[in-house]
């Protein structure tokens, strides 16, 4: 597993984030305090405090390229 903090100012950056993490097979959830959501649910993304830190956590060991698109959405 890996982690990355990211930043969700706007709709338009869960609505990136969403389609992002769609394109890849391995689990990512979303961590914001004692909320855990699916990244790949919109409705999941949506219901986060988008005001605080996110962080993101990929379960995979080749989750490079994720991170790579992930880059304008990262803290």
């Amino acid at each position: 597993m890996r982690t990355v903090d990211i930043a969700l100012s706007s709709a338009d950056h869960v609505s990136a984030l969403v389609n992002i993490t769609n394109r890849y097979p391995f689990t990512i959830q979303l961590r914001q305090g004692r909320y855990v959501v699916d990244g790949k649910s919109i409705l999941g993304v949506c219901s986060l405090e988008r005001s605080k830190p996110i962080v993101l956590e990929a379960y995979s060991d080749h989750c490079e390229k994720l991170f790579d698109e992930l880059q304008p959405l990262q803290y």
